[in-house]
């Protein structure tokens, strides 16, 4: 029963994270607006039916009954037609149409009197203000989130304590559980090092962490060292000499490394057969910001290659083939791994609380970068309208041209309707991939 209420708070935690996440978000746009003297009729969280609201002012401040997003409406965010109009015909085609009903809808936000609060008449730096202050509020949240979990909780590394001593030598990807009768000694259970020593230097040379000690390590096949370990409150010296052992290639995060031909990457180093324990290790602030970076980086290669891991999470969903952990997930994707990690009694409530922390600020960013893609009706899309609107009357400027006036985006209304419709095909099928085959985080 515990493991069940724990399951069900860990989603709750993210359904309440993701919902502030997205308020704030939609404030990074309201408080520009309203000090830019803009009219915003409407802030809501959430689409269709609304749940509550109430007016403060001129704004109506709501819950809508499907809390996967939100908006603000300001007044005259297209503008009108080169003929001032904003009607209609009945031979209109159906996209014309709905350049022509966007156009009508901003018109009827406009109060007669009040053009002058409309958004697309505000300066062009002023709309990008307001546009960016949305994913400018969840990359703040990511910033404090990850400060948080990098100052407060720390991350796990390697110590320099031997978690464990191999007994022997046996190759890279061998599946043998014990040591066979021919196998050599390992240099470390041949020098007699033993699980909980703890390296303090390798030749004089003061030891810090696992890493470090791995890297001299590796690089000195053949060499013996004068290693010295802390065992019980005193120190011994042990004398160590790494074999020359073919090892697979990792990246930075652990993972085996693979060549062009799909097959691990090996490489000659040296091998002395030891583990280290894992540490909780808080960082300063300046490894902060290179943190959060590293996160975009990752989350913007996703959205890139975005329709080709949409194909492959397809092909998982209706082959029932294993899901790539490192692929897109869905809000149920995310509440399940959330509600997976809560309820493992195993693992300590202080690195469950920091599992969540990272979960909500990997979401953050992704919210950031996705809606900055140049694409309506994304944030992105709209400062993309207005950095060419800066760029035409910068030009007409230069030659004395005529001032063209702002640009017409609701003719790109068409484009938008193809955006909105692809990605509610690709939450739906997130949502199918997420309930019939999940990424799992064990198994």
């Amino acid at each position: 029963m515990e493991t069940i209420l724990l399951y069900v708070l860990g989603i709750l935690i993210m359904v309440i994270g993701l919902g502030l996440s997205i308020a704030l978000h939609e404030i990074g746009h309201l408080v520009p607006a309203k000090a830019f003297g803009v009219k915003v009729g409407q802030y809501m969280i959430g689409f269709g039916p609304t749940v509550f609201s109430r007016r403060r002012g001129e704004t109506e401040y709501g819950l809508k009954a499907l809390p996967l997003g939100g908006y603000i409406s300001m007044s005259g965010m297209y503008p009108p037609g080169k003929d001032g109009t904003a009607s209609r015909t009945a031979s209109t085609g159906f996209f014309q149409t709905l350049v022509q009903d966007a156009r009508t809808a901003s018109a009827e936000t406009i109060d007669e009197g009040a053009e002058a609060r409309t958004f697309y008449r505000l300066p062009v730096l002023k709309r990008i203000v307001i546009m960016l202050g949305g994913p400018f509020m969840n990359l703040v949240i990511a910033v404090t989130l990850f400060a948080v979990l990098l100052c407060g909780f720390g991350t796990a590394q390697n110590s320099s304590t031997v978690g464990f001593v191999n007994q022997c030598v046996l190759p890279a990807g061998s599946t043998e559980t014990s040591c066979p009768a021919d196998a050599t000694d390992s240099p470390a259970y041949a020098a007699g090092m033993r699980n909980g020593d703890r390296i303090v230097s390798i030749d004089g040379v003061a030891m810090t962490d696992g890493d470090q000690v791995t890297s001299v390590l590796r690089a000195s096949p053949g060499e013996e060292l004068d290693v010295v370990v802390e065992r019980a409150g005193a120190e011994l010296t042990l004398e160590l000499t790494p074999t020359l052992s073919e090892r697979y290639v990792t990246d930075d995060l652990g993972a085996t490394v693979t060549g062009a031909d799909g097959q691990p990457e090996t490489q000659q180093v040296g091998f002395v057969g030891i583990g280290f324990a894992t540490e909780k290790v808080r960082q300063p602030v300046t490894a902060v910001l290179p943190a959060v970076g590293d996160n975009i980086v990752h989350v913007a290669g996703v959205i890139v290659t975005l329709p080709q891991r949409m194909v492959t999470v397809a092909q998982a969903a209706f082959s029932g083939a294993e899901r790539d952990p490192n692929g897109p997930v869905g809000v149920i994707g995310v509440g399940r791994l959330a509600g997976e990690f809560a309820s493992l009694d195993s693992v300590p409530v202080v690195d469950r609380a920091a599992y969540l922390l990272s979960l909500l600020g990997s979401l953050n960013i992704a919210l950031f970068v996705f809606n900055l893609v140049p694409l309506m009706p994304l944030d992105g899309g709209h400062v993309a309208g207005a950095l060419i609107e800066a760029v035409r009357r910068g030009v007409a400027k230069l030659f004395r041209r005529p001032d063209p006036g702002p640009v017409d985006t609701a003719k790109v209304i068409p484009l938008t309707f193809v955006v909105v419709i692809g990605l509610g095909a690709m939450s739906l099928l997130l949502a199918y991939a997420d309930i019939v085959n999940p990424i799992r985080l064990f198994g």
